[in-house]
This record gives structure tokens, sequence and C-alpha cells, in this order.
């Protein structure tokens, strides 16, 4: 058979006895209205006279052949989709009412197959035309893909006595598991006590000025994550290429002198062990990395769908937004702040979609310096709508005082947190390896111990 003679997908017995089986129980609509719109029958007449049955339900009238006759006289189109005879029809072809859910399947499968290839039609158009934008057209189809997927979805309510039977059992077993967190460990035991690790679906903004060790922190976070707990990372690098972030990554992993690292000038055969040790684990560890230079947010969200499709992402790291290009492409037309307005709930959107935390660095202007002290939410305030996005903004604060003794304590400070407590963590960067260790204050003599994740100690 040509393609011109294809039918499209459908079943119009189903149709029928979809229909038929309402009106012999009008209560069975119930089983079948959360994923059956009149969009998805396929003849023409049927969608009306199922429209017509949804009218009388909103209204809490009878569904039966005189109620029915009745509504579709008044909205003229009883003779059009038939009249008495084929409504009579309609009830005489179905053998039982309690089939109905079975008929709805039947009649939303044909519906998402005939969705299928209106997409796929759409998609080929996109591809004559060439005017427009490659990454535009790319989220356009990608964004039809995904509307035949989620049109199979049935959504319905669940009872409050399975939530809180689930409820109960994830308490049970974070009670068990001790140390175990919902989250997303970020690997600095005090740090997750506040935050219960990165959350599905947050928006987690970490915010500084230049050189205090944004970028330093997330990839610690990332590596952890990937190093101890096998979550996959998707690591977006607007400033630094991937051969930078790895270079980090292995000192910090290493712990070797980063700038030994990058001239080579190694102390032979313990640093080279080192070296060799942590390349082995980081070749391990699920993290993938784009460092394209001013990447926007549909180039991102199209990377991130695919990494979650074949890797099940876990995290997001953005390093970071401000250097994001808005999706509009109005970069000349738009203020600075309307485009890290429109990033900013981007991302948000992005993290709900695929249920990971996205982890987004912030640069603060100047008037922090100037102003002098802790950064402060208001400080975002000439940012767009990142503290509104945010589910969790964090600042890092650390004294630039060189001959101060906590030079490179450095505070973390939790300013929102939407759904937890906020606070202050103390950490200390080692800036030779660029990487941060926890402050553990318990040590004798009140001395403070530095500890990294992989549990090797040093005093300062």
């Amino acid at each position: 058979m040509s393609d011109a003679l294809k039918i499209p997908p459908q079943n119009i017995e189903s149709e029928k006895a979809l229909l038929g089986a309402i009106m012999l129980r009008p209560q069975t609509i119930n089983d079948i209205v959360a994923f059956i719109t009149p969009d998805t029958f396929y003849v023409d007449k049927h969608a009306k006279i199922y429209q017509a049955m949804l009218a009388l339900f909103g209204k809490n009238e009878p569904i039966d052949l005189i109620s029915l006759a009745a509504k579709l006289k008044e909205q003229k189109i009883f003779e059009s989709v038939g009249g008495s005879s084929y409504l009579t029809e309609l009830v005489n072809t179905v053998p039982s009412s309690t089939n109905i859910k079975h008929y709805g399947d039947i009649v939303r499968k044909k519906h998402i197959l005939r969705n299928l290839l209106a997409a796929a039609d759409h998609i080929a158009d996109l591809g004559y035309q060439e005017e427009k934008e490659i990454e535009h057209v790319l989220d356009e189809a990608e964004k039809k893909i995904f509307e035949v997927t989620n049109t199979g979805v049935r959504h319905q309510f669940v009872a409050l006595k399975e939530t809180l039977a689930e409820a109960w059992e994830r308490l049970d077993r974070l009670h068990k598991a001790g140390d175990e967190m919902r989250g997303v460990p970020t690997g600095f035991p005090e740090l997750d006590n506040k935050l219960a690790g990165l959350q599905k679906s947050d928006l987690i903004i970490l915010a500084a000025r230049p050189s205090v060790g944004k970028t330093s922190l997330a990839l610690d976070i990332a590596r952890l994550a990937a190093t101890k707990h096998n979550i996959p990372v998707g690591i977006f690098s607007l400033e630094m290429s991937s051969q930078q972030l790895v270079d980090r990554m292995l000192a910090a992993e290493s712990k070797v002198d980063a700038w030994k690292l990058r001239t080579g000038k190694l102390n032979a055969d313990l640093e080279f062990t080192h070296l060799r040790d942590a390349l082995d684990r980081l070749a391990h560890a699920p993290i993938y990395i784009d460092d394209q230079a001013g990447n926007n947010i549909l180039n991102m969200r199209s990377v991130a769908r695919r990494l979650k499709s074949e890797h099940g992402l876990g995290l997001i790291v953005v390093d970071y937004l401000q250097l994001m290009t808005p999706s509009t492409g109005s970069r000349n037309s738009d203020s600075m702040v309307q485009q890290v307005t429109e990033i900013s709930r981007s991302l948000k959107a992005l993290a709900r979609e695929l249920d990971v935390p996205v982890l987004a660095l912030s640069q603060l202007n100047r008037a922090v310096e100037q102003r002098g002290g802790r950064p402060r939410l208001s400080d975002l305030r000439d940012s767009g709508s990142i503290e509104q996005d945010a589910d969790v903004v964090m600042f890092i604060h650390r004294d630039r005082d060189e001959n101060s003794e906590r030079q490179n304590v450095t505070e973390i400070l939790i300013e929102k947190h939407r759904n937890g407590p906020t606070g202050k963590v103390d950490l200390y960067f080692d800036d030779k390896k660029s990487t941060f260790l926890s402050v553990d204050k318990s040590g004798f003599g009140g001395s403070q111990v530095l500890k990294s994740a992989d549990d090797s100690f040093g005093d300062f």
C-alpha cells in the first residue's frame, strides 16, 4: 500500500463501544475522563458526542439516550452526528460496560500513534525552515516528541493512605541508614546536615565574588557525588575548558599541588602514585562535561535530556549563570536583568522537568566589595529573579586579609533554604590543591582539624 493510501491509526469499533458503555452506565465515565478527551477520538462525530457527554457530566446531569439527544439538539448537531438511530446503535454495539477501561486504552493508543505521525510531519517541515536558528529547530523538535510522550501519561489522584505509607517507609529507611540522606550528598558533612543533600528538582544558587572558590566548591561537590556515590553529573562550563576542569579535579582528587600538576614539576614516585590512583578513580566517575562558551538554555536542555535518558543524570552544575546566552537570542534588546531572569527561570524549569538538582554558580557585583562585610540576599536583587526562583541560595565569604589567621577559612552562608534551616558552615580552602576541606572543631585543646572527603587529616 502506498503512503498516500495509508489510513491513520484508529479503531472505530472501540470508539463506539466506549461511548455506548457510558450510556449504559453513566458513572463509568469517571474511569476514563482523566485520559480521554474529545481530541482522542478519530471520528469527528464521536468527538462531538463525547463533548456533549462531558457537558452533561459537568452539570451532574444523567448521560442517557434522552438527555444526550436533548443536549445534541441544543447544540444543533443532533442530525449531523447520526440522530437517534446512531445513538441507539452505540448502545447496542457494546457487549458490557465493565470493559470501558479496555476500550479507552485502545482509543488512547491509536490517538498517541496519530500524534506521533503528526509530530513526525511537523519535524520534517522544521527541517526545511533553514532561516531559523538550528538550536530553536532542535528544541522545537524535541518538544514535539515530549508532547507525544506526555499524551500517554495518566494523571490520577493518589490516596493519602498510600502516600503516608510511602512516607513512613522512607523515614524508616532513613532512620535505619543513619548517615544516608534523601538528596545528592555534597561531600561536606556539616553542609549536608543543613541541606540533607541537594534535593531533586531544586535550583541551588552558589554565589560569590570572583576568585573566592565558586568553581572549586562546585567541582568538589560534583567530583565527590560521582566518585563516592556513583551519581551521574553533567557539568556545563561556560568559563573554563574541559581540560582546565579536569586539571582542577585531578589536583583535588590526588592531593597534588595544582601548580606542580600544570607545570609537570612533580616529586617523583609518591606524587605520581597519587596521580595514577586519582586518574583511575576519576576515569570510573560518571562525570560529563560540556564546555561550550556562551551556551544557552536550549542547548543545555537538549544535552541534559540526552544525559538523563542515556545515563540517569543525578546532578547538573552550571558555571556560571551570567555567562549563559538567553534562549530568545535577543541579547542586545533585553537588559541584563531580563536575561538573567529568563535564564534562572529556565534553569528552575529544567530542574523540575528532569527531576534533578541544578547547582548554578552566580557572580556577585562589585557593590558587595565596596560595601564590605558578608554578602546577603539583597545583593541578588539586581540579578533578575534569581532569589525568587532559587530553592537554596548560598554565598561564599572569605577574609581577604592576608595576615588573618582565618585567611583560608571560608564561610558558606545559607541565606535561603525553602524547605529547611539557614545558617553558616565553615570550610577550609586549600588553594594549592583547588579543593575545600571540612573543619572539625572538636580537636584536642580547641585546635581545628581539617577533614577531606577521603578521611585524610591535617591541622592548622
